[in-house]
């Protein structure tokens, strides 16, 4: 079965310590785990992918109210945070590595991941990335509405408090089914 490994939102603004929005030092803490699932995924013949916000300054955007400016497209905020930029720009080139920009906080809406996986018949998706009760989870919620077999490596995901990351843990274990490895 083919599956993919999702790499959401790993990006400087939401990791590296001088970011807008960052989660810091828990965030950074998952460069090395990222880095080696995505090499595991790409050696098994399995698809990586990088949905990543992409923002303007459109006051009309929902997040303009909620948090400051982040990920603005084309700016160094919005580009993939460290040994996985590296690992990404290796890659890039491949047919199964994709990255995109979203501009919500699910992965799926208003872009084409889930014609992408279909067209593919892949329909096992692990999830990583940060934030794992915002993005993550919105992704999840989705993908699980989409029927997909939802898989969260919690060693792959991170967000800004505690209780942030035990909650969205728990939902996606209780209410989507998820497997949590």
């Amino acid at each position: 079965m083919t599956k993919a490994l999702l790499i959401i939102d790993y990006t400087n603004d939401f990791v590296a310590s001088d970011g807008s929005l960052t989660c810091g030092k828990v965030a950074q803490d998952l460069e090395d785990y990222l880095v080696n699932l995505a090499d595991k995924f790409y050696k098994n013949g399995d698809y990586v992918i990088f949905p990543t916000d992409g923002h303007t300054r459109d006051k009309f955007s929902p997040e303009y109210k909620l948090f400051p400016p982040h990920n603005i497209v084309g700016t160094p905020g919005q580009e993939l945070y460290g040994k996985l930029k590296t690992w990404y720009l290796e890659h890039q080139d491949g047919d199964k590595i994709y990255k995109f920009n979203k501009n919500r906080y699910s992965s799926f809406q208003n872009t084409n991941l889930d014609n992408y996986l279909r067209e593919r018949r892949i329909d096992d998706l692990y999830i990583t990335g940060v934030c794992t009760d915002i993005c993550v989870l919105h992704t999840a919620i989705a993908a699980y509405n989409l029927n997909y077999h939802i898989t969260i490596p919690t060693k792959g995901v991170a967000t800004f408090t505690e209780h942030g990351q035990e909650w969205a843990l728990d939902h996606f274990k209780n209410s989507l089914g998820a497997t949590l490895i």
